[in-house]
């Protein structure tokens, strides 16, 4: 298992998980989401981590290169 925030080395991997800390908060305690991704979303992933907060079609073009590698 690899924790990263390179796209590169998210690309290469067999099963990919968004990890996210929710947006709940319960009696301040913070908790975490765990979100298995399947084909179309870990491309959409590694297209935002290419390209922030405004995904591109380039970006998402890079991200599907990156996952044929």
């Amino acid at each position: 298992m690899v924790i990263t925030h390179s796209p590169q080395v998210a690309a290469r991997a067999a099963n990919h998980w968004l990890i996210k800390k929710a947006e709940k908060v319960k009696g301040g305690d913070v908790f975490t989401n765990i979100i298995s991704l399947d084909k179309e979303d870990r491309q959409e992933e590694i297209a935002r981590m290419l390209a922030g907060a405004q995904i591109t079609d380039e970006a998402r073009a890079a991200a599907a290169s990156l996952m044929r590698g």
